[in-house]
C-alpha cells in the first residue's frame, strides 16, 4: 500500500495529516503550494493532483481523494485495527458519519460567518447554534461519539485549533480543544506541518 498526502502548511489539510498519525499509516508526506485566504502562498502548485490544486489530496496506489471529509472517511476504513471509525452496522456509524459531514458542510460555513462579521456586530446565528450543538455533544462524553474518540473529533479538533480567538476562553468546547492537543499524534502532526523539510 502506498499513500501519499498533498499537503500545505497550515492549512486543511494538517487535520488530515494529524489523522494520519493517529492510525499510524506508512506515507509519503509531499508538501505543494497554494493560495491561502489572506493571499499569500505561492499559488497552486501543478505538482498537486487535486483538481482545483487544493489540499488535501490523497493518492492511494491509484486511487485520489480529495475533499477533507472524503478523505478522513477513506483514511479511518483503511485502518479499522487503529478505532477511529465505527464499521458499518455498528449503532456509532450514523452519527459518525453526521459529525464528518457536519464539521464540513454546517460548522465551516458558519464559522466563517464569525470571521467575516465586523468587530462589534451581533454574533451570526449559525454560529451560535453550531457551538451549541457541540456543547451538547460534549455533555455526553469527552469526544462527539461520547466515550469513544474518532476521526470526526480529529476533523473538528483541526477546526477549532485554528479558530481559537472567536471561540470560548473556557467551557466544554476549550476544554474539549485542550484534550485534543495533548494528544501525542497532534504534537507529532503540528511539527511536521510546521517543518517541510521533514520527511515522512
Amino acid at each position: 500500500m502506498m499513500l501519499t498526502l498533498f499537503h500545505a502548511p497550515h492549512s486543511r489539510s494538517t487535520r488530515i495529516l494529524w489523522l494520519i498519525e493517529e492510525l499510524g499509516l506508512p506515507h509519503d508526506l509531499r508538501y505543494v503550494s497554494i493560495r491561502y485566504r489572506d493571499g499569500s502562498g505561492d499559488g497552486p502548485d501543478p505538482a498537486n493532483p487535486h483538481a482545483d490544486r487544493k489540499v488535501p489530496a490523497l493518492c492511494h496506489d491509484d486511487a485520489l481523494v480529495t475533499e477533507s471529509a472524503a478523505v478522513a472517511l477513506y483514511l479511518a476504513d483503511l485502518a479499522p485495527q487503529a478505532g477511529l471509525a465505527p464499521a458499518i452496522g455498528d449503532a456509532d456509524r450514523g452519527p459518525y458519519l453526521t459529525w464528518l459531514s457536519w464539521v464540513e458542510g454546517e460548522f465551516g460555513p458558519a464559522l466563517f460567518q464569525r470571521l467575516a462579521a465586523a468587530p462589534g456586530a451581533p454574533e451570526p446565528a449559525a454560529f451560535g447554534a453550531a457551538l451549541r450543538r457541540i456543547d451538547d455533544a460534549l455533555a455526553r462524553g469527552p469526544f462527539l461519539l461520547g466515550s469513544r474518540f474518532s476521526a470526526a473529533d480529529v476533523m473538528l479538533g483541526g477546526t477549532l485549533g485554528w479558530a481559537r480567538q472567536v471561540l470560548p476562553d473556557a467551557g466544554a468546547i476549550a476544554a474539549y480543544a485542550e484534550r485534543l492537543a495533548a494528544r501525542p499524534a497532534f504534537a507529532r502532526a503540528m511539527a511536521r506541518d510546521a517543518a517541510p523539510q521533514v520527511a515522512a
